[in-house]
């Protein structure tokens, strides 16, 4: 019990951190961030890890772009979703779960009534 309270408290913290580097950030790259943030929380599956991960990736390329005095729009395109689309490639979502557990549903179901 007392490893999942550290756990948590070292999970916290380390979010604040984070949101405070996005808070260092020029407001535009602040909103650009936090907008692609809560649109891609809706993806995340399992214990979010994936995503927080792509967030960190997203912080390091905001940071360095800002610094090289481009625009956030300048990084992500005028698409911010396809965009996002992208960055979720690699990570675990709901939408890939709920597409490996169709596959699977049709074809054991095929294999159920292919002895007919």
């Amino acid at each position: 019990m007392l490893q999942i309270i550290k756990k948590l408290i070292g999970d916290k913290r380390e979010y604040r951190e984070m949101m405070a580097r996005v808070d260092a950030l020029p407001s535009d790259y602040q909103l650009v961030f936090k907008k692609i943030q809560k649109y891609m929380w809706g993806f995340a599956a399992g214990d979010g890890y994936d995503m927080l991960n792509v967030h960190y990736g997203l912080i390091e390329l905001f940071e360095a772009a800002a610094a090289n005095g481009k625009r956030a729009l300048d990084v992500t395109g005028a698409d911010v979703a396809a965009f996002c689309d992208e960055l979720l490639q690699n990570t675990q979502t709901y939408t890939a779960k709920w597409r490996t557990d169709l596959n699977r549903s049709i074809m054991k179901e095929i294999k159920k009534h292919g002895d007919e």
